[in-house]
């Protein structure tokens, strides 16, 4: 199995960890494009057509809370981490915690 054939189990292990991340990261306010630039600077890549439709799902689920900003010539939406995102960031912490422990404990 090559580097390539990786990619597949590899995109599945990070999908989670892009909701992990975002939550935590939007405990302070921020918009899409934003995120996008602090997550790959966190060590988390990924591109605008996952992260979007997952902000979105993050939001319907209450676990994100939106506003538009019209300030600025460009209106943006800013998105913040709701007590329940913020209950969710957590118990995901934790639980990938102890599964990064029992797997370092596997032979």
């Amino acid at each position: 199995m090559d580097d390539g054939e990786f990619d597949g189990h590899l995109q599945e292990l990070r999908r989670g960890t892009i909701v992990l991340a975002s939550l935590r990261l939007l405990r302070e306010p921020g918009y899409g494009y934003g995120l996008l630039e602090q997550l790959s600077a966190a060590g988390f890549p990924t591109d605008a057509n996952t992260l979007y439709p997952l902000l979105r799902r993050l939001e319907k689920q209450g676990c994100l809370v939106s506003e538009w900003n019209t300030d600025e010539a460009r209106p943006r939406k800013f998105y913040r981490t709701s007590e329940a995102g913020i209950r969710l960031a957590d118990t995901l912490l934790r639980d990938a915690l102890a599964i990064a422990e029992a797997a370092k404990k596997l032979p």
